[in-house]
C-alpha cells in the first residue's frame, strides 16, 4: 500500500504524524510550506479542494480532514496493533464517540474562544460577550472530560489507544489557545502521559525542529 502525507510542522497536520508514528505505518511525507502558499497550487487543490493540511493520499486517492485519516489508521491499522478497536467492538462505540466529540463539540468550543479572544484576531471580530459564552461552554465540556479520566487513565479504559491520541490533540491545542488544565487534574494528568510517549515526544521534537 502506498501511503503519501501532505503535512506541514506543527499545525493540524500534526496529530496525524503522531498517529503515523504510534501505529508505525510506513509513509512519505511531503512537506508543505503554508507561508509560501503551497495548499492553495492547483496541483494540491486536486487532492485537496479545501487546500488545507493534513491531506493523504492513499494508493492514489486522496483525503482529508484529521479525524478522518485517524479514523482510517484506526481501521486499517490500530485493529491489528490493539490500538483501535474492532468495528464489532462495544468499545468501537465508545472510541468513536469521544473521536467525533473531541474534534467537533469541544474543538469547536476552542476555536469560538480563540477567535472571540485572542489578541492576535482584528479586534473587529472579537466579542467579550463571545468570548464568555464560549469560555461557559468549554467549562462544561471539559467537566464531562474530567469526569470520564477521573474514573480510568485512557479514555477507553486502562490502556492507550488512538483514541488518546485524537481527544489528546484536541486537549492540547486547548492550552495553547483555551488556558491552562490546573483545574482539571486528572486531564491534566492524563495528558502528561500521552505526550510522555516515545512517539509523541520524537514527532515533536522533529516538528520544531522543521519550524525553526
Amino acid at each position: 500500500m502506498s501511503i503519501v502525507f501532505y503535512a506541514a510542522p506543527l499545525s493540524s497536520a500534526t496529530p496525524v504524524t503522531w498517529a503515523l508514528a504510534e501505529l508505525d505505518v510506513p509513509h512519505t511525507r511531503v512537506h508543505v510550506d503554508l507561508a509560501a502558499g503551497d495548499t492553495r497550487k492547483p496541483d494540491f487543490l486536486k487532492l485537496n479542494p479545501n487546500g488545507k493540511v493534513p491531506t493523504l493520499v492513499v494508493d492514489g486517492t486522496p483525503m482529508f480532514e484529521a479525524l478522518a485519516i485517524m479514523t482510517w489508521l484506526g481501521d486499517r491499522y490500530g485493529v491489528a496493533k490493539d490500538m483501535w478497536p474492532a468495528a464489532d467492538s462495544p468499545a468501537r462505540l465508545a472510541a468513536l464517540s469521544w473521536s467525533t466529540w473531541a474534534y467537533v463539540s469541544y474543538g469547536g468550543v476552542v476555536n469560538r474562544l480563540n477567535y472571540a479572544a485572542n489578541e492576535r484576531i482584528d479586534a473587529s471580530l472579537r466579542s467579550e460577550g463571545q468570548a464568555k459564552l464560549a469560555r461557559d461552554d468549554l467549562h462544561t465540556l471539559s467537566s464531562v472530560l474530567e469526569g470520564k479520566l477521573a474514573g480510568a487513565p485512557y479514555v477507553l479504559g486502562e490502556r492507550f489507544s488512538l483514541a488518546d491520541v485524537i481527544v489528546g490533540s484536541a486537549v492540547w491545542y486547548r492550552t495553547l489557545v483555551g488556558g491552562p488544565l490546573d483545574a482539571y487534574p486528572a486531564t491534566k494528568s492524563w495528558l502528561e502521559r500521552c505526550q510522555s510517549r516515545p512517539a509523541y515526544k520524537a514527532v515533536m521534537e522533529r516538528e520544531l525542529a522543521k519550524a525553526s
